[in-house]
């Protein structure tokens, strides 16, 4: 369960969120996650070309330099 406390404005209404920090880190974790599963699904419905792990690493870091 997140541990969380509300800011509220002048009338009361809630207006943001304060987490404790070991559950803000495990929502960006979490988040990172969801992100690798959407890039894998994307990635695999499409009708690009496929390419090893290996090759996509080296293609990255040549293209870095």
């Amino acid at each position: 369960m997140l541990k969380k406390h509300y800011l509220v404005d002048e009338k009361g209404k809630k207006s943001g969120v304060l987490l404790d920090i070991k559950d803000y880190h495990k929502i960006l974790h979490e988040l990172e996650e969801l992100e690798s599963i959407r890039a894998y699904d994307a990635a695999k419905s499409s009708e690009d070309e496929i390419i090893s792990f290996e090759q996509a690493v080296n293609e990255i870091e040549r293209d870095r330099k």
